[in-house]
């Protein structure tokens, strides 16, 4: 089995595609793996420090307004058509599947104009740009959310397979957890971030959070500020007379390099909702207070948001209405009512897909037997 796999730009591409590419490694003994990408994204990184061969394609997006750049932005997407039908005619893949991004555009076209099986997963409840123009060439389309398959012009194509959750999310010990976090089992464990480099708009709430939470007895905290607003925030909150060093019942960290732990001990959670994090946390049934990022791409942090919220399995506070005292608020409504965190809990559960990357190689079988037999 020889397969390319292409995403790029953001995380949200690339880890899926990581994770797809592992899965196909453990379902074909001995296959071949090329990841496309562009030399400017993120994948240019984080590929080959995980072991994949990394070939690049030159190829950005055009700007939303007309400007001169769009230019020099249909010079390079001709040029990567070009490089990509050289990749992919010298790899001879068996199947090539696209995880979103720039870079898939003219690497999946290249195959699936090869008469290439192909196949294209797409993370967020509102499909991009590039995934809704590729669906109508692509073998078949996998989907993080049943609301994104009204999106796509071929819905008999469409599975809901859900998006791969690492392996060590889905399988951490929970008591160990507590131990390496150094919590206490048995009392509710709140657990806030933004991502990897943080949000501004919810540390400064938690301000408030941390003024109103500090020293109870019946709840822990566990809050990742990012690296960038880790020294602002220690700051605000040191304004109000409060020490977060040994404070008892808050741990304030800028990263969690151990997120699986944090998880595996969490009773609600506060964050962002972008589609690696809302899998996740649906895979393990964790209901959540959800702050979509507003300035993604076409605002498609609400939609993942409002897929959750219009099933019962979470909250959403818009960014620009996040205030301390709202979200003190909405964690004591929560935290009150253990029914209907609870029930907030079970709907979180019945929203998650643990066998996400089974299903998706699932259809990597299908796509490719097909072929075989044609």
């Amino acid at each position: 089995m020889r397969a390319i796999v292409t995403g790029g730009g953001t995380g949200g591409h690339i880890y899926p595609a990581l994770a797809i590419a592992k899965g196909i490694e453990n379902r074909y003994p001995g296959a071949e793996i090329l990841y496309v990408g562009t030399n400017k994204g993120l994948e240019s990184d984080l590929v080959p420090k995980a072991g994949y061969p990394f070939a690049s394609i030159e190829v950005s997006g055009f700007r939303r307004k007309l400007s001169p750049e769009n230019l020099k932005v249909l010079w390079q997407a001709g040029r990567g058509v070009f490089q990509a039908a050289q990749i992919v005619k010298k790899f001879k893949p068996h199947v090539v599947i696209g995880t979103g991004g720039y870079v898939c555009g003219p690497v999946v076209m290249s195959a699936a104009l090869r008469g290439i099986p192909t196949l294209i997963h797409e993370q967020n409840a509102l499909p991009g740009v590039t995934n809704r123009i590729l669906s109508r060439f692509a073998s078949r389309v996998a989907v993080t959310f049943e609301d994104s398959i009204k999106h796509f012009p071929n819905k008999a194509g469409v599975k809901l397979t859900g998006l791969p959750v690492r392996p060590e999310i889905l399988n951490c010990n929970k008591e160990e957890a507590y131990t390496k976090l150094g919590l206490q089992p048995g009392k509710p464990v709140l657990l806030v971030f933004g991502g990897s480099r943080g949000a501004r708009r919810i540390n400064m709430a938690m301000v408030k959070v941390v003024q109103v939470f500090s020293q109870r007895s019946d709840i822990q905290i566990l809050h990742a500020t990012g690296q960038v607003g880790y020294d602002e925030y220690l700051a605000e909150v040191e304004k109000l007379g409060i020490a977060l060093v040994n404070n008892g019942n808050i741990t304030t960290v800028p990263y969690l390099y151990n997120m699986h732990h944090a998880l595996a001990v969490s009773d609600l959670v506060v964050c962002r909702a972008g589609a690696a994090t809302l899998a996740e946390i649906t895979a393990l049934g964790l209901p959540s207070i959800l702050v979509p990022y507003p300035y993604a791409a076409e605002n498609h942090q609400e939609h993942n948001a409002r897929a959750l919220v219009e099933r019962g399995a979470a909250l959403m506070i818009h960014d620009s209405e996040l205030t301390g005292e709202l979200l003190v608020k909405k964690i004591e409504e929560l935290l009150l009512s253990p029914t209907k965190l609870k029930e907030m809990a079970e709907k979180s559960s019945f929203l998650g897909r643990p066998k996400a990357l089974a299903d998706i190689i699932e259809l990597v079988d299908v796509i490719t037997d097909k072929q075989s037999n044609t």
